[in-house]
């Protein structure tokens, strides 16, 4: 279950609270006893993008700028 402290706790302990947070817990940020935003653990690193590096594993059909059927066409008009 999720931990909940007022902003002014939060604006006072907010190392303490984060590290709470990397080690697995939840913490909800509440003003006026309502709930605003949660304090989550970012999970898994998001690695450098290579140009290229999805080659060969992409197929486009032949036909991927063929023009839509008239019954689709209309929907963007």
């Amino acid at each position: 279950m999720a931990k909940t402290v007022n902003v002014h706790e939060a604006k006072t302990h907010l190392s303490r609270l984060l590290e709470q947070v990397r080690q697995g817990e939840e913490v909800v940020i509440a003003k006026a006893g309502k709930p605003v935003a949660r304090l989550v653990a970012v999970r898994g690193q998001v690695g450098r993008r290579e140009p290229g590096s999805a080659r060969g594993q992409i197929k486009i059909g032949e036909d991927f700028d063929a023009p839509l059927p008239e019954d689709i066409q209309g929907y963007f008009e």
